[in-house]
């Protein structure tokens, strides 16, 4: 069973051993399109990267059996290269899970925390970008998660995909005033 946790600074490490763990998997597997081959820790660029994720966005990490299986970063705001959504939004900047939990679900588990923190934020748009190149199955991945393409763009020679999904607000019920929605 996967349990979620909320994160922060000091996942830093976690977050950067899991995309170095990614990162070897694809590289084992011809796919170095996406994050190249080099680890994530080795390059002070990255590193700063997620560090500064992990210090400036929600942090939410999935445990099964009280080990790490994956982790999420959400922002109420897209990073620099996407242009804002022009309503409230969440969006989530960073998902990754362990190679060894593949197949269980962790990654969509943090993907309905995410629309959950979205619901309880108030903000009915979800986005996340990933990877547009190779095979595709980042984006099926996303689209089997409830998320629609909206926009593809580049950063670099990286190609990458936007992508969307709506999310229900939260009801309340309030017996004076009726059905109200919530915040």
């Amino acid at each position: 069973m996967t349990a979620i946790r909320g994160g922060g600074p000091a996942d830093a490490p976690l977050l950067l051993a899991m995309l170095d763990g990614a990162v070897a998997w694809l590289a084992a597997n011809g796919r170095t399109g996406q994050w190249g081959a080099e680890p994530w820790s080795g390059d002070p660029r990255r590193v700063e990267r997620i560090t500064g994720i992990a210090r400036d966005d929600e942090i939410w990490v999935a445990e099964v059996d009280g080990r790490p299986a994956g982790a999420m970063a959400v922002a109420p705001r897209p990073p620099s290269y996407v242009d804002p959504a022009g309503e409230p939004e969440l969006y989530i900047t960073l998902l990754v899970t362990d190679r060894a939990f593949a197949g269980l679900g962790v990654g969509g588990a943090l993907i309905a925390k995410a629309r959950d923190e979205a619901r309880a934020k108030g903000a009915a748009l979800l986005r996340v970008d990933c990877y547009g190149g190779g095979d595709g199955r980042l984006v099926e991945y996303y689209r089997r998660n409830g998320f629609e393409p909206v926009a593809e763009f580049r950063v670099g020679d990286w190609p990458g995909r936007l992508l969307s999904q709506r999310v229900e607000p939260v009801v309340l019920e309030n017996p004076e005033r009726g059905t109200q929605p919530g915040q």
